[in-house]
């Protein structure tokens, strides 16, 4: 049985594609079949693990707006033998525009996915920087979404809209899509902001905070200029670890039958950090 995890926040810079290409490696490495989906107009997952734009013949879009099979866009043992990869080009950036007057415009991903999901035991899908129909489409696709949080100032704004948007999926859409966990990253330590940020994030959100903090590391910002994921640049970094242990975390979780938690309720507002 698959499992299709989306990686998803609305505010940039977070760690988002950072997660979901080395949350893929590394559920890979651990051979579990993997397909890691991109649905970042701006490709950085695609660009990430090593898939040049001239190499790419049809993509995510393709399969969104044209109902072309994902089989036609896939990258198959991209570094790993258990990884594929749904590569994105920049005409997603259109994409929304395109799904308006489609008829079930919300659902054309589930769709995508229906015949092609159990091929793969995860699913990664790197949404966009945002919450348009393009996310809609995704966490409508997925059994549970993983929110990375950055521990910076200003990291919790706009979690209650990104909450109400799973709540509204959970309504119309997608009624079982549950909260993998919240995923503390760029963490340093030595900031009196960082442990600020980690207090207010565990007080909030409690259990559904994932046990490990990526640590802010120079190796993880170096990796996808080499087309690589931290493990194949760097194995021995303590990003690259941190990667692995949340994966292997994912993986009890899913096959020990841990269940993901419901979102919190967005109602409640979320706490301000100070400078």
């Amino acid at each position: 049985m698959s499992r299709v995890i989306a990686i998803a926040n609305q505010k940039g810079g977070v760690g988002k594609t950072t997660t979901a290409v080395n949350i893929a490696a590394s559920l890979a490495t651990a051979e579990r079949k993997t397909l890691l989906v991109d649905a970042d107009p701006q490709a950085n997952s695609t660009s990430g693990v090593g898939i040049e734009r001239d190499r790419i013949r049809h993509s995510l879009y393709d399969a969104l707006i044209d109902g072309r099979s994902l089989a036609d866009a896939r990258f198959t043992h991209v570094h790993f033998p258990y990884l594929d990869v749904i590569p994105a080009t920049q005409d997603l950036v259109g994409a929304e525009l395109e799904l308006v007057n489609k008829q079930g415009r919300e659902i054309m991903m589930r769709r995508a996915l229906r015949d092609f999901r159990d091929q793969y035991q995860f699913v990664v899908i790197d949404c966009p920087p945002s919450l348009g129909l393009l996310t809609l489409n995704m966490l409508t696709a997925a059994d549970s979404v993983l929110i990375p949080i950055q521990c910076e100032y200003y990291a919790l704004e706009g979690l209650s809209q990104l909450l109400n948007t799973v709540k509204l999926v959970q309504r119309n859409f997608n009624p079982a899509l549950a909260i993998d966990g919240v995923l503390l990253t760029m963490y340093d330590a030595r900031l009196n902001l960082s442990r600020q940020v980690a207090d207010e994030a565990k007080e909030y959100f409690g259990s559904q905070m994932f046990g490990i903090t990526i640590p802010r590391n120079v190796r993880l910002a170096e990796a996808p200029s080499f087309g690589k994921p931290i493990l194949l640049y760097d194995v021995q970094s303590v990003g690259a670890k941190s990667y692995l242990a949340v994966a292997q975390e994912l993986i009890r979780r899913v096959e020990h039958g841990a269940v993901s938690s419901p979102a919190p309720p967005a109602a409640e507002p979320l706490p301000e950090v100070p400078a």
